[in-house]
């Protein structure tokens, strides 16, 4: 079997947010948090625990999101140094 994208999951604070999906990718959803459980020993995932998950591991893929992100800290690190 291959490996699925998303590991076991750590209980983390939630932010309540509610969202629509369409059918489709609820079912799909569903049946990932199946294979993730199987493949990882764990209870079946509710579809609502894996959305954050899987938005991270987008985000974190992102190449241009990621170059963005670390200029932008570059420029609000730079921004507070005072040249004399």
């Amino acid at each position: 079997m291959t490996k699925l994208r998303l590991g076991p999951f750590t209980d983390d604070k939630p932010v309540r947010l509610t969202v629509e999906l369409p059918a489709t990718v609820h079912r799909d959803l569903v049946e990932y948090g199946h294979l993730l459980a199987r493949e990882s020993g764990q209870a079946a995932i509710m579809p609502a625990k894996l959305i954050a998950p899987m938005l991270a591991r987008f985000m974190e893929g992102d190449r241009a999101f990621q170059r963005r992100r670390r200029a932008q800290k570059k420029e609000a690190s730079g921004s507070g140094s005072a040249c004399a």
